[in-house]
């Protein structure tokens, strides 16, 4: 789907922003206002509808790390911290361009090693530097360069959501039983709600995701905000109910996805993927967009969290602390057990995705 000849993106033209729940919605999410950026507090939510409050990047940088948002969230927070930097230099004019500039670069430094695996991060903050550099080297506001930057990227994200989730949504028949894993961000949701608003029945079930619980605390309830119905699993249970035969499609979002076709996401999403294949289930991973530093397997670090979160469930102890534990944050799932790849051509085989300069 492009531009309409109407002049309507295509999330204008699927009417994105009134379906989407309130956990997505980009002023939601993150958003600078008076010198600060304000992040959706995703741990406290569906509970409340709180924020975090950050005055400096490395107040960004730990809200980050301490799982403040998660999915497309930190991308968003880090380049608006970046605005934290360039709008105090707009007060202190006295300021060099050069000073400017190494301050940015250090804070871009600083946010990109918050999440290693979630490479989004590393690629918007960079391309927004780019727009700042251009501006402050011609003698204009990298402030205002940034923030029109971050405008320009948002619309353009959501006009792929729009495209990617109905491209999904073709593909998902009435009746159908989905199952996802962790938390599927805005594509997924969509897929959902277009499916929905065609006037397809489905039933998602979502596996909790141990241990900050976002299928519990996020997937569920933006599922059942949009109309859809829903039903929470434990982790340990998606291979059962395809037995049960209630799985007809397994859906994700995808953190990173690699040019020749292994999907990187939240742990738990191969060994489901694995069970998907078993009982002749497609496997469709919804990808962000392109990394070409990520080109095969060994190209992927994949982050191993504080193993003090394995042995607590939101903040209580499960087990004795003398207990060895481990938490590698993602997993990687080879393409053989992937069915395809939501893009912005459509859905593409993960052993084609090298075809096509952008996905």
């Amino acid at each position: 789907m492009n531009k309409q000849s109407d002049g309507c993106s295509p999330a204008e033209q699927e009417g994105v922003y009134e379906l989407l729940p309130f956990i997505l919605n980009p002023s939601n999410i993150a958003r600078f206002e008076a010198g600060k950026v304000i992040i959706g507090d995703r741990r406290a939510y569906p509970f409340s509808k709180s924020f975090v409050t950050c005055e400096t990047v490395d107040e960004v940088a730990t809200a980050i790390k301490d799982m403040v948002t998660q999915g497309s969230g930190p991308w968003l927070c880090a380049v608006h911290a970046l605005r934290i930097v360039a709008s105090k230099h707009v007060l202190a004019a006295s300021d060099s361009p050069k000073k400017l500039l190494s301050e940015l670069r250090q804070a871009r430094d600083l946010l990109v090693v918050t999440r290693p695996t979630n490479t989004a991060i590393r690629l918007r903050l960079d391309e927004v530097l780019i727009k700042a550099t251009d501006a402050i080297n011609n003698k204009q506001s990298a402030d205002e360069s940034i923030e029109a930057s971050i405008k320009q990227i948002l619309q353009g994200i959501y006009d792929d959501y729009a495209i990617r989730a109905r491209a999904m949504a073709e593909l998902i028949e009435n009746g159908d039983g989905i199952l996802t894993n962790c938390f599927g961000e805005a594509g997924f949701i969509l897929a959902l709600a277009f499916a929905a608003r065609d006037g397809k029945k489905i039933t998602v079930y979502t596996p909790e995701t141990r241990p900050y619980f976002q299928g519990a605390k996020l997937t569920a309830p933006s599922i059942l905000e949009i109309g859809v119905e829903v039903n929470l699993i434990t982790d340990n249970m998606p291979a059962h109910i395809m037995s049960e035969g209630k799985i007809q499609k397994y859906i994700t979002a995808a953190d990173l996805i690699t040019v020749d076709g292994h999907v990187v996401n939240k742990i738990g999403t191969f060994q489901n993927a694995i069970a998907a294949h078993a009982h002749n289930i497609p496997f469709f991973a919804f990808a962000w967009g392109r990394d070409d530093s990520k080109v095969v397997r060994d190209d992927i670090e994949i982050e191993e969290r504080n193993p003090a979160q394995i042995r607590l469930a939101l903040g209580t102890p499960t087990t004795i602390d003398s207990i060895n534990a481990r938490y590698p944050t993602f997993d990687i799932t080879p393409p053989k057990y992937v069915s395809g790849i939501v893009t912005v051509h459509g859905i593409l085989s993960p052993y084609t995705l090298n075809n096509y300069q952008t996905w």
